[in-house]
């Protein structure tokens, strides 16, 4: 009897303590490694974090700040992929993955790029800031003044590579948002979606490190990374149905759980959002009358080409509102905004200006005197 009752007692705790627990408290996380997020890059919203702003080592991911630099030295002429890069000594002497450069040997900047990409070079990644920035040093301190440009808050960087070094640090966060800085150079895609090549003319092969280039539907990158003190590290970049998305895991205890970590974060993105790009209404007037004017109207200008991400299971629908006057009083200049356009969707808002497409300047003796001569003249 006593037992009975005893066992009475425990079921009704345990019912009890079930029924406090939050709904879906009990599921297991989406990733197994200690630090992940996961972003929409043309929105740049967070759609999953798991301890996005934990300071870390991130290993070779750190390369993705040296490979933004490097497009930019093209994107601006400092820098062509045709032309020969040398090794110094000290970019020859890099450990960890490398190409096993020799001091005064020269490739391209094209190949000194693929080899950063493709095979995570650490003496290629050196040899290229040396060639933009003079040392590695001066280019570190161009990694960290970009970093804080981007509002990258978590980062400092103590060299290009990111071999283990004391004070080495980012986040998920932080390399979410270079990531998608750097996937706006869209040149890196025709590096990052390499699976095997040969540098020094067929002599040495290298395959990708980033074995979701084999496995994942949609993959486009970007890098891995993987030390000691960062563990297994990734920033992956896919693309299905016109969504981009960046999946970033840190500190993965190996390759096989990074690849696994990171494929769950792009699964979880594309199954349940969507991107909406939010377009003018169709009923938005191309022109409204102008009274008092040279001119009896105006066109309207209306670019409201922004994208929003939206929940698949989400009822929330874009609801859309104009402002538009009925009619203007000149002058009217070029540009003046007149009204606005307003998109909400959920709890978020997108405002967008109502623009005059050009000059309506306010009637006078001496505008209409000119128009009259040049109509006399024309006769």
């Amino acid at each position: 009897m006593v037992k009975k009752s005893l066992i009475s007692v425990f079921l009704s705790v345990l019912l009890l303590v079930v029924s406090v627990i939050p709904a879906g408290a009990v599921q297991s996380d989406l990733v197994s490694a200690p630090s992940a997020v996961l972003m929409e890059a043309s929105t740049g919203k967070i759609l999953y974090e798991k301890n996005p702003h934990e300071k870390r080592p991130c290993a070779s991911i750190t390369k993705v700040m040296t490979l933004i630099l490097v497009f930019e030295a093209i994107d601006s002429g400092k820098l062509k992929l045709s032309e020969p890069i040398t090794a110094s000594e000290h970019a020859a002497s890099m450990g960890g993955s490398d190409i096993w450069l020799e001091a005064g040997e020269s490739m391209t900047a094209d190949d000194m790029i693929k080899a950063t990409v493709v095979a995570s070079a650490n003496d290629a990644a050196v040899a290229l800031a040396e060639r933009i920035s003079g040392s590695e040093d001066s280019f570190v301190q161009s990694m960290n003044q970009k970093a804080k440009k981007l509002g990258m808050k978590d980062t400092v960087f103590k060299n290009c590579n990111g071999l283990d070094e004391e004070g080495h640090i980012t986040s998920a966060y932080d390399v979410a948002i270079m990531s998608r800085e750097l996937t706006r150079h869209k040149k890196v895609f025709d590096y990052t979606s390499v699976w095997l090549d040969w540098l020094r003319n067929g002599e040495t092969q290298i395959v990708n490190t980033n074995k979701l280039l084999k496995s994942y539907k949609g993959i486009t990158g970007l890098k891995t990374g993987t030390t000691d003190d960062a563990g297994c590290c990734i920033s992956a970049t896919a693309e299905r149905d016109g969504m981009s998305l960046i999946g970033v895991v840190l500190g993965a205890d190996t390759g096989k759980q990074r690849f696994a970590d990171a494929a769950a974060l792009l699964d979880h993105g594309f199954a349940d959002y969507s991107v909406k790009e939010l377009k003018p209404p169709k009923d938005l007037p191309s022109s409204v009358p102008v009274s008092g004017g040279m001119k009896n109207s105006v066109g309207l200008n209306c670019k409201a080409n922004a994208h929003v991400v939206m929940h698949k299971a989400s009822a929330d629908e874009v609801k859309v509102s104009v402002d538009a006057p009925k009619e203007l009083q000149a002058p009217v200049a070029e540009n003046q905004k007149v009204g606005s356009v307003r998109c909400t969707v959920g709890k978020e808002e997108y405002t967008f200006p109502i623009t005059a497409d050009s000059e309506v300047k306010k009637t006078s003796f001496p505008l209409l005197f000119g128009v009259v001569f040049d109509a006399l003249l024309a006769m």
